[in-house]
């Protein structure tokens, strides 16, 4: 597809988006400043061509004669400007309907937004997506910068946003929410959020359809749905057991799956098995982090996979899916099985919980906690193999 084909459709989406947001708020009597809508224009314009032009420049990324009409201002082709002039579009829209109730602030709404994505989770999708398009291609262009950008913040703030919202009569009771564990979203915000969370997604997916192949836009597809089908009303896997984990576990691998489709990786048996242990992964990580919420979960009529078979069945549950982790990793090509000692310290983390009770079951959140950073510490070990990887099949 030509980048002006990609860049109207884009505009095409800001455009319509603005349209119902604008008549949606036609009514609110919110004014708009245009001046300032201008200026802010002006300087998003100047900011493209100006830092387009100097990474251009360092050979960050190109752009194919073939695919681009050849228009630039410096080295920034004229298509680039599509994406700030749609935000000039977009926003102001979104700024008028966001802030039409006399009690709703954008500042609080964006305060909200930052800690409902749970910055400190952003790296869990946006590093399989960057890893996995990265060592597929071996290349850094624009795709792979504008895929970690969406799963760095906008996938997160759809996962996590959706669910503090619909999740607001559990998390009102669960005393973890509010702070580094999850957001507790004012039932004032709610409707604001689904907003935000659209129109920040909505324009990375469409450029991430268009610029892919069938195979990527199914990935797209299912990540996207589960994304929704998680916590939104009318589906909450959430509240089936062991769907729940199956679709929390998919919100981390499909990021990877997304990334190897859009760089057209072949899926042979060692890929495979990798795929299978990060699934693993995900459902103990899932599971586990189920278990701490089995009070206000049954207080609440949430279902959930520790709810039905108990705090220690759980927890039983998740050290077997980590030790399948673990030799799934073992089978694979070198290096890849150094990366089977990732499970030990999450395994030696849940081991202490085996007689856990269902009515002590919150206790298992200063394991939960630990395993937040214990992320960090795998994404490290896996990091350091991707280097000794690299530098093999370099020679």
């Amino acid at each position: 597809m030509r980048y002006a084909l990609l860049s109207v459709a884009f505009l095409a989406i800001a455009v319509t988006v603005a349209l119902i947001l604008t008549r949606a708020g036609s009514s609110l009597r919110v004014k708009v400043n245009m001046p300032a809508v201008l200026v802010a224009g002006t300087a998003l314009m100047v900011l493209t061509a100006v830092f387009d032009t100097l990474m251009i420049a360092l050979n960050l990324f190109t752009y194919s004669d073939a695919l681009i009409s050849g228009i630039r201002v410096g080295l920034a082709p004229v298509e680039d400007f599509a994406y700030p002039l749609a935000t000039v579009i977009l926003l102001p829209a979104l700024w008028q309907f966001m802030t039409h109730h006399p009690h709703l602030k954008m500042s609080a709404l964006l305060k909200h937004a930052l800690i409902v994505s749970r910055p400190v989770s952003w790296i869990n999708t946006a590093f399989p997506f960057g890893a996995a398009y990265f060592l597929a291609t071996r290349d850094i262009d624009w795709l792979l910068v504008v895929g970690a950008i969406y799963y760095l913040i906008p996938y997160n703030l759809a996962m996590y946003g959706i669910n503090d919202v619909f999740d607001y009569a559990s998390d009102i009771n669960n005393p973890r929410k509010g702070g580094l564990e999850g957001a507790l979203l004012p039932p004032a915000y709610h409707r604001p959020m689904l907003w935000l969370c659209l129109v920040t997604n909505v324009p990375f997916l469409a450029v991430l359809f268009a610029a892919g192949s069938p195979e990527s836009a199914i990935a797209l597809a299912v990540s996207t749905f589960a994304v929704i089908a998680y916590s939104a009303a009318g589906l909450r896997f959430k509240e089936r057991p062991f769907v729940d984990s199956l679709t929390s576990s998919t919100h981390f691998v499909s990021p990877a799956v997304v990334g190897l489709t859009l760089a057209g990786a072949s899926f042979d048996s060692a890929l495979l098995l990798m795929l299978g242990a990060f699934f693993c992964w995900g459902i103990a990580a899932h599971a586990f982090g189920a278990v701490q919420d089995i009070q206000p979960d049954r207080e609440a009529g949430i279902g959930s996979v520790a709810t039905v078979i108990g705090a220690r069945s759980t927890v039983i549950f998740t050290i077997v899916m980590w030790g399948t982790a673990g030799i799934l990793m073992l089978m694979t090509s070198w290096p890849g099985p150094l990366v089977a000692i990732v499970a030990v310290p999450y395994i030696v983390n849940a081991v202490p919980y085996l007689h856990v009770t269902d009515q002590d079951a919150g206790t298992t959140n200063k394991a939960w906690r630990r395993f937040i950073w214990l992320n960090y510490f795998s994404g490290f070990l896996v990091t350091l193999t991707m280097i000794l990887w690299w530098m093999t099949v370099r020679g």
